[in-house]
């Protein structure tokens, strides 16, 4: 069941801990605003021609559908982390489309922890990120692969060891 708690630092990250982010209801507005900014296909920015596409309507573009998710996990997880940036994103999916009015409900799961080769101060974790819409259907999943800072104190026992080496 998921908790409403994410870990701060890479220590607390343990696999196949889970954080419900909550829910963002997606209006035709920013679908079209969005889509003719940075995706303009018609199906996204024209009723007319969405209508006459495999979809039957207008649909969010899947870029815009990634940037909600991403906007839930700051909201919901990422603030409060001593996050040190992102290394980038894998396996990202798209099963099917958001559609005006839709609800996207996003869930985190810590699926590896592995430590920072060359950097004693940061963790790297990956972070598989899933949305489903009202209906629980699945919408999009993909892996973030963030760099997260160590304790202090570990990270001085690191600093230390790597000035001993020396």
């Amino acid at each position: 069941m998921p908790s409403n708690v994410f870990p701060r630092y890479y220590e607390d990250c343990e696999i196949g801990q889970t954080t419900a982010l909550g829910s963002y209801t997606v209006t035709e507005e920013e679908i079209t605003e969005f889509a003719t900014k940075y995706d303009p296909q018609p199906f996204h920015t024209d009723e007319s021609a969405a209508k006459d596409s495999m979809f039957g309507g207008i649909i969010a573009s899947g870029w815009q559908t990634a940037a909600i998710c991403m906007r839930l996990f700051v909201d919901g997880a990422l603030k409060d982390m001593a996050s040190a940036g992102g290394r980038g994103v894998d396996e990202l999916r798209w099963y099917a489309p958001i559609r005006p009015g839709d609800v996207l409900s996003v869930q985190i799961e810590i699926i590896e922890t592995l430590p920072l080769e060359g950097n004693p101060e940061l963790g790297e974790v990956h972070v598989k990120i899933t949305g489903v819409n009202q209906n629980d259907e699945l919408i999009i999943s993909l892996t973030l692969l963030g760099m997260i800072e160590r304790r202090k104190s570990i990270r001085s026992k690191g600093v230390e060891r790597s000035q001993e080496e020396e």
